[in-house]
């Protein structure tokens, strides 16, 4: 039996997208308006992009975010892989929970806390052994790194849970060591769940600025603290082109995903209906 449309769910879903979606088109129109004052159109213009390119202040920041974040995404997704192994394959029950404990904590720990107690601990860090010498770049890389890589873990361990251990035994029986079991079986096989862990770990970072802004010191401001210390003045232009361009960016790499998806599930299904065929 064929259902009608739900006008109320219809109407329902029209408002919850408009309320998300809304702002940020009215924020891309008026990127390219020619007024400085972004309460007032005053026709069509691609000038702030312009002036974004030449902004060495934000383009600093941008630099410093994403070289924060990459590396901060790696180190989480090593770590993260290692917990995820130690808690679905190592230990007893209570190692098992102990470890759980530890790696969700700051997943639930607000950021503020985190931050707070991450800016103590580099204090003291520095009153004993002299390092780090004031706050930068490396201690936002460790901050970022010390709450990426319990998501990350989250992400590997729902994956190893599913993973057939008859496939590794198989390769021990037949003469392989632990390492070239882990990097040649595993590692490929657990490849999207990491891949992931590792995207999510890196929008976390570039995403950032609470935690940030507590273990950051001068000259290694972020774009979101860039970005926010602009806000608190009032919205430019400028910051509207430049999270247009990240809206495009991630729209395009949303797509790109997509359609390889997409093309690689119609291989695989044509594939199949080949082989099936006498």
């Amino acid at each position: 039996m064929r259902r009608g449309i739900s006008w109320p769910a219809l109407w329902l879903a029209i408002i919850g997208f408009g309320i998300l979606y809304v702002p940020v088109v009215v924020m891309v129109v008026y990127s390219f308006n020619a007024s400085r004052l972004v309460s007032v159109w005053a026709g069509f213009s691609t000038r702030w992009y312009g002036e974004l390119m030449q902004n060495d202040q934000v383009l600093s920041a941008l630099a410093k975010s994403l070289w924060v974040a990459v590396n901060a995404a790696t180190l989480s997704t090593i770590f993260g892989v290692l917990i995820a192994l130690a808690f679905v394959r190592y230990g007893n029950f209570r190692f098992r929970l102990l470890l759980s404990a530890l790696a969700s904590t700051p997943l639930v720990m607000p950021e503020v806390v985190t931050g707070l107690s991450l800016l103590l601990l580099f204090i003291a860090m520095e009153g004993f052994f002299g390092w780090p010498a004031g706050r930068g770049i490396d201690t936002i890389i460790i901050a970022h790194t010390t709450f990426g890589m319990c998501f990350a873990a989250v992400v590997v361990q729902s994956r190893l849970r599913d993973f057939d251990m008859s496939i590794e035994e198989a390769a021990s029986d037949l003469g392989a060591t632990q390492p070239y079991i882990f990097f040649s079986i595993t590692l490929p096989i657990i490849a999207p769940a990491v891949v992931a862990a590792w995207l999510l770990a890196f929008t976390l970072s570039f995403d950032d600025l609470v935690i940030a802004s507590f273990v950051s010191g001068p000259g290694s401001s972020t774009l979101p603290i860039v970005v926010f210390s602009k806000v608190r003045l009032g919205v430019t232009p400028e910051i509207n082109a430049l999270a247009t361009i990240m809206i495009a960016l991630v729209a395009a790499s949303v797509i790109a995903a997509s359609v390889i998806i997409y093309r690689n599930a119609t291989g695989r299904a044509v594939a199949e209906e080949k082989g099936s065929q006498p």
